[in-house]
């Protein structure tokens, strides 16, 4: 399930071509998964204990780091 959620993430493929030959889920069984695991915060906890164990063997490089953000205008002051 992982790997066909990596696939759609990083091929730009939709969930509905996703090739379940290859990855076994369908893409609407793998879209279903990823939601449940997006909302119990899963991925992102995969995401961390990855990070963890790299910090921890030194494999971690944070000099190619790089952060993102976006910046809005707040209407009515913030408010």
């Amino acid at each position: 399930m992982l790997a066909a959620i990596v696939f759609v993430a990083t091929s730009g493929c939709t969930w509905q071509q996703l090739p379940s030959a290859s990855f076994g889920p369908s893409g609407a069984t793998a879209h279903r998964r990823f939601t449940e695991w997006s909302k119990a915060r899963v991925l992102a906890k995969l995401h961390r204990l990855v990070l963890d164990e790299l910090g921890a063997r030194g494999e971690l490089d944070w000099s190619r780091c790089a952060i993102d953000s976006v910046n809005m205008r707040a209407l009515k002051r913030g408010i």
